[in-house]
């Protein structure tokens, strides 16, 4: 293959294409290529086929999710985009259904359970998860951390804790539903801005926003809403911890 066909493969750099092209020159078919090769040449049109597809479906779902309030409300979360913000407003249906972001954290899959025994100690998922909905939240909780340098910062942070990328994504994915249960019950969209009023937890090393009973990192505040009566008072502040000590 000609060398800007190679870089026309997506994640393959100029450095993977150098590498390439110095094997191609020493590359030797092996006998099994007489009947494998016509397999390969249809499973990788049958792959073209499928991308085809599933644009196809990316577009249906964006059209369809223009009526939907709560996809265009979770969608204002940097990196949610169309398809996982479809998908999660699908598996939710409604947040009347949960009695508190606890329950909804629950069925996303982003709280597991304590299993320990003697002096093992791991996490386990619970049966109520919907795993439609864990994996949508995963898939935008990875895309979020790219485009949020403050959310990159919370995963750096429990990646150094000894977490693996999974379970510091979960923890991300845990605030993330926090947020999402308020803008729903506030009735306001996500927006990256910065804090009004902000206090330092002792036991974690974020700054927080007063906002309502949930402490919601700074870059995570939603914005007000278009209509609708201004707070007559600050909301308060829950303090958790060692700090509702101090």
């Amino acid at each position: 293959m000609h060398e800007k066909t190679i870089l026309g493969i997506p994640g393959i750099g100029k450095r993977y294409a150098v590498i390439i092209g110095e094997w191609q020159g020493e590359a030797r078919f092996s006998p099994e290529v007489e009947y494998a090769g016509p397999m390969i040449v249809s499973d990788a049109k049958r792959v073209l086929e499928l991308l085809e597809e599933i644009a196809a479906l990316d577009v249906a779902i964006e059209g369809l999710s223009q009526g939907s309030a709560l996809v265009k409300r979770i969608d204002s979360i940097p990196g949610f985009g169309k398809t996982s913000s479809a998908e999660l407003a699908g598996e939710i249906g409604t947040f009347v259904r949960f009695s508190s972001e606890a329950s909804l954290a629950l069925y996303l899959g982003m709280c597991p359970l304590d299993r320990q025994s003697g002096q093992f100690r791991g996490t386990k998922s619970p049966r109520q998860v919907n795993w439609r909905a864990k994996a949508a939240m995963m898939v935008a909780g990875a895309r979020h951390i790219e485009q949020v340098p403050e959310s990159r910062m919370y995963y750096e942070k429990k990646r150094v804790e000894g977490k693996n990328h999974n379970q510091a994504i979960r923890a991300l994915g845990r605030h993330m539903v926090r947020v999402m249960w308020s803008m729903m019950r506030q009735g306001r969209d996500y927006e990256v801005r910065e804090a009004t009023c902000l206090t330092r937890k002792s036991d974690r090393d974020v700054q927080v926003l007063a906002y309502g009973d949930v402490a919601l990192p700074a870059w995570s505040y939603p914005s007000p809403p278009a209509t609708g009566p201004a707070l007559e008072k600050p909301l308060p502040f829950r303090n958790r911890g060692r700090s509702a000590r101090r």
